[in-house]
């Protein structure tokens, strides 16, 4: 080691210095010496290496292990008071730690006969003198145990437990002749620590009533993974142990009805949502059933059929155009035309939802090309006042973002069709979507709009931009800015055209011959 890290490390403590290992000097006494004490005092010894001063590393190191004994003492002293306390509950089985007591002395079984001794890995030992009898009743793993020592008085000694107090406890239980009333009140995490030791010692009549228990009391989601967890492992086979776990699973199918049931309710649910009264209640479900489709842990996600999905896309358009059709032919001064309006906004919002679901479930291809056909729809829509409609054009706004984010890969004939029916519909709408739905990104419609336009030839770009450019300038910020996508056709139709004919002319090609 170099000479400065030894002297860093003697500042600091960690070793000592050879220099100053020596015995501190005694003071110098006042005390005049007789003349008769000619004799020189004896030289200072250097002291042993025992005496030496401790380093600050050495001293660290004692410090942290008379801490580690004192905490486990704490806890020992605890788990002591502990089962202390619960042994107290019989006032015939009293004594803790190397200490024998009888059990069962007010139940008319005398004296005890065997006795059981239980200790922990952290050196806690609990001996009880207990009855051979109530062991060999109720405990197959005890009956094997003491019917090989045959009739006489028996010790029995349970080693390298992880809960002293929980085996007690379940020993107690076998004296118990309520064991519903013992465990009433206790936690599922006690009552599964009981479960285990019931299992390990073949206890079932204590198995049955922690079964039993977990059974008839609800679970929070920290003990619901519990159960599953301490179920699974002891493979518990009987019918109060499959009642348990029917709360959390149904019995085994095949995929093919498992997918018929969760599409049928996954239908039912929908269709109630779609249909909802309540207002309140209809965007609550709504935002339920979302998240919960959109859970990766959810193994159900594909049983949900895209012909479901489409049935309620094709319900809500039949409910759209029969709904713009009663408010084309309603007159003005009649109070049920709002109403009617109500019911074009509702109806739009249960498609856009709808739609939603078919894109995060990469099922929207087609509802891009059954949108795009709705001329019907269309040619109503135009006979509405804005203020009634625009959510309508909410629906063309959200199909142009997803094929803007590639998560609508549809043919570029259903997106042009797309494009003409719709956009038209959508630049009257823009300026009211804007200033009446806060949930409308401008900036999120507008790039998906470029973005979908871009995707087409270049001709058909041509005559899309140009009839922006006309809109833009007549409506300003009632119109999508889509200037960008502009620029990038332009470049692609002229500046980029021009310079790729400039390189194709000036291309040379030299051919070489080489000698053999």
């Amino acid at each position: 080691m170099a000479s400065r890290e030894v002297s860093t490390m003697i500042k600091q403590g960690f070793i000592s210095d050879p220099s100053l290992s020596l015995s501190p000097l005694s003071p110098i006494s006042n005390k005049l010496s007789s003349p008769s004490s000619s004799s020189p005092s004896p030289p200072a010894t250097l002291p042993s290496s025992s005496q030496s001063r401790p380093t600050l590393f050495e001293m660290m190191s004692e410090e942290q292990l008379r801490d580690s004994k004192q905490s486990a003492d704490t806890n020992l002293r605890k788990l002591q008071e502990k089962l202390t306390k619960v042994l107290a509950r019989n006032p015939n089985f009293i004594d803790v730690n190397n200490s024998s007591s009888s059990l069962g002395g007010g139940l008319g079984l005398g004296i005890g006969d065997v006795k059981l001794t239980v200790s922990s890995r952290d050196g806690l030992k609990v001996s009880m003198d207990v009855h051979r009898r109530v062991l060999t009743e109720k405990s197959r793993f005890f009956s094997e145990k003491l019917e090989r020592g045959g009739a006489v008085a028996q010790s029995v000694e349970i080693c390298d437990c992880d809960d002293v107090e929980i085996y007690v406890e379940t020993v107690l239980l076998m004296y118990s002749d309520d064991l519903k009333k013992k465990l009433m009140g206790e936690d599922v995490s006690k009552v599964l620590s009981l479960l285990k030791v019931s299992a390990a010692i073949m206890f079932d009549a204590g198995i049955l009533s922690c079964l039993e228990y977990l059974d008839s009391v609800p679970w929070s989601d920290e003990e619901e993974e519990k159960v599953i967890s301490c179920l699974g492992q002891l493979q518990l086979h009987g019918l109060v142990s499959e009642e348990v776990l029917q709360r959390v699973s149904t019995e085994q199918s095949t995929s093919a009805s498992t997918s018929t049931r969760v599409d049928n309710i996954f239908l039912r649910m929908l269709s109630s949502v779609l249909q909802a009264k309540d207002e309140k209640a209809r965007r609550e479900m709504k935002s339920l059933i979302s998240r919960l489709i959109r859970e990766d842990a959810l193994d159900y996600r594909d049983y949900i059929s895209r012909d479901t999905l489409y049935q309620l896309c094709h319900n809500c358009l039949s409910s759209l155009i029969l709904c713009l059709s009663l408010a084309t032919s309603v007159d003005e001064t009649k109070q049920d035309r709002g109403i009617i309006m109500g019911e074009i906004a509702r109806e739009a919002d249960n498609m856009q939802w709808i739609i939603d679901i078919l894109i995060d479930r990469k099922m929207g291809d087609e509802i891009v090309k059954l949108w795009a056909n709705q001329k019907e729809l269309a040619i109503l829509h135009s006979k509405i006042p804005t203020m009634y409609r625009h959510e309508i054009s909410r629906i063309t706004a959200q199909l142009c973002i997803g094929i803007g984010r590639g998560h609508l890969l549809v043919p570029k004939e259903d997106r042009y069709s797309l494009l003409s029916t719709w956009l038209e519909p959508l630049y009257e709408d823009f300026g009211w979507m804007r200033r009446a739905c806060r949930s409308i990104d401008k900036k999120l419609v507008e790039d998906g709009l470029s973005q979908t336009i871009l995707t087409l030839p270049l001709a058909q770009q041509q005559v899309i931009l140009l009839n922006w450019f006309d809109q833009f300038l007549n409506k300003g910020d009632d119109c999508p800015n889509i200037q960008r996508a502009f620029e990038i056709w332009w470049r692609r139709a002229f500046i980029r055209r021009y310079t790729g004919e400039q390189d194709q002319s000036q291309l040379q090609m030299t051919v070489y011959d080489y000698l053999s």
